[in-house]
């Protein structure tokens, strides 16, 4: 495959128009309010007469036929706009929404094993078969949303940069944004725990904090990158030795005109860039395992010192420094998504998002490399497995099948056991296996036309308008649990591990469970329809497209 020559200034060379992201962060500042009450969040063509980007332009899951140059082929070049990601991100609403609706009416216990799944914690008993499917489809929820932060940040920068914003109004509108998420957040925090906690970090406060990192990640990058170019440029330029270029005999023939040389500089700039942000993802989740207080390990399955399981405690600088990178749980703060721990996938779609928007790609090479991305991962956390790396649950599982066979590699002992992660604070085995799933599922998306995809509406529209969705499914599934429970509840036989009572739901009873989820997703589809009406009347400025 050829080389990717981003433009010197890696911003004008590059054709955003191919897709656009709705995290809300894509949306690219249409000029006038025509634009703005078209397809929300797509950026027309800047040369309408170009006929290559026109006719090689096949936009991310919303694909018009190469060659076709009618007029409604024209139009839908330049107003499609990127559909997978918005299924993506509908799909993971709606498993976040079965997670919190089991929660919220106790129809099984929130994990795979019964016990957290946490770092340096025993595992004794598996969840119920139901309750482990739904937890592990509910696993890339996380990841996947933190992902879909990094791309609709460089999306975002993007567009507003071609409208003229300055990097300082960019650092407004991230720390703003952040702020928005935080405000949210704690809004939850006085409603759940009435004043009790100061913090409850339910992954709002982790994705305000990431967010605004990204963002500044991202400007960081762009401003390097273009130092770095100029650099190379000018070192390339006195290096070179013109006498090269003359002929060995002068002679009057009038020499050819050559097409002008890629730019060299900015190609290595860029990719040079993109491997800082590779190994800046790759450190992000690293620390993870070098911060753990057990370093991931448990004791011994046949250790008869073994009394119960081990919870992680901290890392001895204090609990402010503990509250960015482990779970933490103090009288002041309850956290079990640190931010910082969860960095990792917001830089991993940052470095997406630059390598998508690096050129026109067609949209099937961008579905296969989504597919070869996956498999990769795939194999990384087959290898952690394997090999018995980048977990961090060693020697943590004891389940029967453990304790039937000590000297087996735990992970090898059976198919549950084989799929065990560890999310508390995320292990590389967890950002592999769950990542995989995300990219798969993104190549899928991207092989589905617009017409095919609106044909799922829901998707479409709760993945458009996904804080809004999150703020409102936790009220109404709190709502709805009350009287699941209070219909069909009954002691559960266990103390409750969040409000230290004795436990009471609609465990046995999955079909209520099920029925509720789907209330609860009726009630939902046509306040987020029209939540996501309202904000596209309004301008890039405005706070209600934030949700």
């Amino acid at each position: 495959m050829a080389a990717i020559q981003p433009s010197p200034a890696t911003e004008t060379y590059v054709q955003e128009t191919q897709f656009a992201i709705n995290s809300d962060d894509a949306e690219d500042g249409r000029g006038n309010a025509e634009e703005a009450n078209s397809l929300q969040d797509n950026e027309p063509i800047e040369d309408a007469s170009d006929q290559n980007a026109l006719l090689n332009r096949n936009s991310y899951g919303a694909a018009t036929k190469t060659g076709d140059t009618s007029m409604e082929a024209r139009k839908a070049a330049t107003s499609s706009r990127a559909v997978a990601p918005d299924l993506l991100r509908g799909l993971l609403m709606l498993l976040q929404a079965i997670d919190h609706c089991s929660v919220m009416q106790g129809a099984w216990r929130h994990g795979i094993a019964l016990e957290s799944e946490g770092d340096g914690t025993v595992v004794n008993t598996w969840n119920n078969p139901m309750g482990w499917t739904a937890r592990m489809l509910t696993h890339l929820c996380a990841p996947g949303f933190m992902f879909l932060l990094g791309m609709g940040v460089v999306y975002l920068g993007r567009s507003r940069k071609k409208l003229g914003w300055t990097s300082a109004r960019l650092v407004w509108h991230f720390a703003i944004r952040a702020f928005v998420l935080a405000a949210v957040n704690e809004v939850f925090t006085v409603l759940v725990t009435r004043g009790k906690v100061a913090i409850l970090n339910i992954v709002l406060l982790a994705l305000a904090v990431n967010y605004l990192l990204a963002g500044l990640i991202w400007l960081l990058i762009n401003s390097s990158e273009l130092l770095v170019s100029e650099l190379l440029d000018s070192l390339m330029s006195k290096t070179s030795d013109d006498d090269a270029t003359r002929p060995l005999l002068e002679t009057n023939v009038e020499p050819r005109p050559q097409p002008p040389a890629p730019n060299r500089a900015a190609t290595i700039s860029w990719h040079l860039h993109n491997a800082i942000l590779l190994a800046l993802a790759i450190v992000t989740i690293a620390w993870n395992h070098l911060l753990s207080p057990h370093h991931g390990r448990c004791p011994n399955v046949a250790d008869p010192n073994y009394s119960g399981p081990t919870l992680p405690s901290g890392t001895g600088l204090g609990s402010f420094f503990d509250f960015w990178f482990l779970v933490l749980t103090t009288k002041l703060a309850i956290s079990p998504f640190p931010p910082l721990a969860w960095l990792s996938p917001a830089i991993l779609g940052l470095l997406y998002g630059r390598i998508v928007l690096a050129r026109t790609w067609k949209s099937h090479m961008i579905n296969i490399c989504n597919a070869l991305a996956g498999v990769l991962l795939m194999v990384l956390f087959v290898l952690t497995r394997i090999l018995n790396f980048g977990n961090l649950s060693e020697n943590c599982l004891h389940m029967p099948e453990q304790l039937q066979s000590p000297e087996k590699n735990q992970y090898l002992a059976s198919f549950r056991s084989f799929l065990y992660i560890t999310k508390y604070p995320p292990s590389f085995a967890y950002i592999a296996f769950t990542m995989s799933l995300n990219f798969c599922l993104l190549g899928f998306f991207g092989t589905l036309s617009e017409k095919t995809a609106r044909r799922i509406p829901f998707l479409i529209t709760f993945g458009q308008s996904a804080l809004f969705f999150y703020v409102l499914h936790l009220f109404l599934y709190s709502v709805l649990g009350q009287l699941a429970k209070m219909w069909f509840g009954h002691d559960l036989g266990y103390i409750d591990p969040f409000q230290h009572k004795p436990a009471f739901g609609t465990a046995g009873k999955p079909a209520v469970m099920w029925v509720t989820w789907v209330i609860g997703l009726a009630i939902l589809y046509p306040l987020c329809r029209w939540y996501s009406r309202y904000k596209s009347t309004k301008g890039p400025n405005s706070v209600w497209r934030f949700f």
